[in-house]
């Protein structure tokens, strides 16, 4: 078995078993049934956030099919909570979305390998065999993403993939119009602590939790904007492992570095010295790969959550897109990247609200908006969310990351198992890449 899974790419895996749609247990009130999107919704790339969970076989039910039920009727819960999940939006320039319970795709998969076999020996490039129709950032198999005149595009598709071990895979794809990756995992949280009480018959004393999640109510405005587009230059992606312990002698290094410089840096976080560190190396394998002409650093664009950082602060479960992205333009030395960054950061604590943020935001033409987006290497964090705490009542997954190839020049900073680390999902040029890959600075510090 092994050595037919060493490339997974080369064969199909997986068989699709069942195929239903989920919708909410309880209608979408009157005056919720329309949800406008704000003006950085609509701003954004129109693609789906693709984010897949592995649990092993602990033996809590006898088989893994068996927990399908309580999960389904859990997620049918859950959307009543998070009713724009289940609606329809336009799959051309969407402004707003009918909230009309049409409800969540839901598929089953049959996986043809144990989970410790696909996790010893796949690549990044093999989860995406996971997702329902192939939905993984813009791409998707769905046979009507191409007739505009269909029912619309939904927003929300699982797929649940059963190994032969009894181990499950749980891959996810939301469309980022209607949430950011803080909104998204807050929706997986809030769907694992219902299926525990669908489980144990005991939804009531969930559905009237005071942390309810909360939608903002924006006023109608069409931008006529399909969004930010991705760009179509080939590119890869590779996951890097940076262990703590690595981590830790890093910074020491930076702030040594810093200190001989004369510009000290005082307790240089995890994010920041592995956004300049990335930043650094692949500006240097563009610049080797760019015939020995002069390549000047284009910046960083780093994704901000605002939610907290505003005078006039949001609720954290705020769902939506609340992320600002700050640009990060310095010398490539360690202690001018991040005090630019640390400055950048302290800007938007002045503004009073988020009616002003997205004013600050939109300052700008959406033409050089995405001139910006085009040229800029885009960073974003989502370390700290406790995704390995998502538990659906079968223990605490052994993997939780995002799949797909990311938005060319980006990186992706997540929690490693058991937090020990920081796993980043690389996305660049294949020549790029290949230089990043073997810069010996790099590989000291990840495994």
């Amino acid at each position: 078995m092994i050595g037919n899974l060493i490339r997974f790419g080369r064969r199909q895996l997986h068989t699709i078993i069942s195929k239903e749609i989920i919708k909410p247990s309880s209608p979408t009130p009157s005056h919720l049934k329309t949800y406008n999107l704000s003006v950085l919704d609509q701003a954004l790339v129109n693609t789906f956030i693709p984010f897949v969970i592995f649990y092993p076989n602990t033996g809590i039910y006898p088989s893994s099919h068996d927990k399908i039920i309580p999960l389904k009727k859990s997620l049918s819960e859950t959307l009543t909570k998070y009713y724009p999940f289940a609606g329809r939006l336009a799959k051309v320039a969407p402004s707003f979305v009918d909230c009309n319970d049409q409800g969540a795709e839901f598929l089953e998969a049959s996986i043809d390998s144990t989970l410790s076999d696909f996790l010893k020996n796949s690549q990044h490039r093999d989860l995406d065999q996971f997702f329902p129709h192939g939905l993984v950032n813009q791409r998707s198999n769905r046979p009507d993403d191409d007739d505009l005149q269909s029912n619309g595009m939904i927003p929300l598709a699982v797929q649940v993939n059963h190994f032969e071990c009894g181990g499950v895979a749980v891959a996810m794809s939301l469309s980022h119009k209607l949430a950011d990756g803080s909104s998204f995992i807050h929706f997986l949280k809030d769907w694992a602590k219902t299926t525990q009480f669908c489980s144990r018959e005991q939804k009531n004393e969930l559905l009237h939790n005071d942390d309810d999640p909360k939608f903002i109510r924006f006023e109608y405005t069409n931008l006529n904007f399909n969004g930010l587009s991705l760009g179509s230059d080939e590119c890869v992606t590779k996951s890097f492992m940076f262990p703590n312990a690595e981590i830790n002698d890093f910074k020491l290094k930076v702030k040594a570095m810093s200190e001989e410089s004369g510009q000290p840096i005082t307790n240089p976080t995890r994010v920041e010295v592995l956004t300049w560190l990335l930043y650094k190396s692949a500006v240097a394998a563009a610049a080797k790969n760019d015939s020995g002409s002069d390549l000047k650093p284009i910046g960083v664009g780093h994704q901000t959550n605002i939610r907290r950082r505003l005078m006039e602060q949001l609720p954290e479960k705020c769902i939506g897109n609340f992320h600002i992205t700050i640009n990060i333009l310095s010398e490539m030395k360690p202690e001018s990247f991040i005090s630019e960054f640390r400055k950048q950061k302290l800007k938007l604590h002045g503004l009073p609200n988020i009616q002003t943020a997205f004013g600050y935001l939109f300052g700008i033409p959406l033409e050089e908006a995405q001139r910006r987006f085009d040229g800029a290497y885009i960073c974003s964090s989502l370390c700290g969310y406790s995704t390995y705490e998502i538990n659906f009542g079968w223990g605490k997954p052994v993997k939780a990351t995002m799949a797909g190839d990311l938005r060319k020049n980006s990186f992706i900073m997540m929690d490693a198992p058991n937090r020990d680390g920081i796993e980043v999902l690389v996305c660049l040029g294949k020549n790029d890449l290949a230089v990043v890959h073997s810069d010996p600075e790099l590989l000291a510090f990840s495994n």
